[in-house]
């Protein structure tokens, strides 16, 4: 009798394992790659606390590829192969034929969570609409951007959010700002190495990525700043990188971007451009040290566990800081951020960068 008990006892166990691993939620956020990072502890609440088997992410494939298998995100769904946008039609002129593409897409969720569309608006009641066709399922609408007056981080306003809206009697849940958030593989490692060893990089001297880039021109601090750390710390033997893009190629050259170019060498670094997020994380993955503005790379940067120094103009670092457990910010609100360099803050950024 005994042993009968005990083989429904693990019958019953591998039936809960089973119906767990079918639960899954999915995230929809449309942002760039930094939202994306900081939506990462709203992924990892919703699977610890809902039990769930998986969490999905759909958005932009370029800004959240990089995350199954580094992360606690299970796969990822692209944005712009769907027709999301008729969500957004009135209510009373919407409506789902069987077999219409838009149900699939849905019909896997057991929670859905959104950043498009807003409380109670026409995107929410047809996105429950649609998930509902197949199943039934949870839809949390949550606003990307806090009030004015929220001080306290923005992936936990993302969670407050969530536990407000679920209808469920959910513990408190703290974002621990020193965790790892996004794990390279050696894979990344070794692409990393190999981008190093194009531009003849030693690898027995230390390494710091420099991005002196973000969204907006107004969270980027003055050039000439990251030129002087890169200069200090090649006065130091120590090898400093510049990480552009298409924006900062354009966003700060005179004329053209060779005058750029000129001005990172006359600092004593070296330069990568128009890498792919896979190839910027790489990179990152080789650093010692990583010193950039309030952006999406800094982010990426901070979540992968790299000695991170960020510097904030306009932007509270308290709600917007980047997560990492080795992340140090400097802020300056002051007109001069933008328009002109700093030599104290550059020293303050460099006795930390040098510890």
């Amino acid at each position: 009798m005994q042993a009968n008990d005990n083989i429904l006892d693990l019958l019953k166990e591998k039936g809960t394992q089973v119906a767990r691993a079918a639960r899954r939620g999915v995230i929809l956020q449309p942002g760039a790659i930094g939202d994306c990072i900081l939506t990462l502890p709203l992924a990892d609440f919703m699977k610890s606390c809902l039990g769930l088997g998986g969490i999905d992410i759909l958005g932009h494939t370029e800004y959240i590829g990089i995350l199954p298998g580094r992360s606690c995100v299970d796969g990822i769904r692209s944005i712009d192969s769907m027709d999301l946008h008729r969500l957004f039609a009135e209510t009373k002129a919407f409506d789902l034929a069987d077999g219409d593409p838009l149900i699939s897409v849905f019909a896997d969720y057991a929670w859905i969570a959104t950043f498009l569309g807003e409380p109670n608006s026409n995107f929410e009641q047809n996105l429950i609409f649609t998930a509902n066709c197949s199943h039934s399922a949870e839809v949390i609408t949550l606003s990307m951007k806090p009030p004015k007056d929220f001080c306290e981080h923005l992936s936990d306003f993302y969670i407050q959010q969530f536990i407000g809206q679920s209808g469920l009697t959910l513990q408190p849940w703290r974002v621990r700002r020193g965790d790892c958030l996004i794990k390279a593989t050696k894979a990344d490692v070794n692409r990393g190495r190999e981008l190093l060893e194009e531009i003849n990089v030693d690898f027995s001297e230390e390494l710091v990525v420099i991005h002196p880039g973000s969204g907006g021109l107004h969270k980027c601090w003055h050039l000439d700043n990251f030129l002087a750390v890169a200069k200090e710390l090649s006065s130091r033997g120590i090898e400093a990188i510049f990480l552009l893009g298409p924006a900062e190629l354009n966003r700060f050259s005179n004329a053209t971007p060779a005058v750029l170019l000129r001005k990172i060498e006359a600092a004593g670094a070296r330069c990568l451009t128009d890498l792919s997020l896979t190839q910027v994380l790489g990179l990152l993955s080789c650093a010692d040290g990583f010193v950039g503005n309030d952006s999406g790379i800094t982010h990426l940067a901070a979540g992968l566990g790299v000695k991170t120094l960020a510097v904030f103009g306009p932007t509270n670092p308290a709600v917007y800081g980047s997560i990492g457990p080795a992340v140090t910010v400097f802020a300056d609100s002051t007109a001069a951020f933008v328009k002109e360099p700093s030599a104290a803050l550059q020293q303050e950024l460099l006795k930390v960068l040098m510890a």
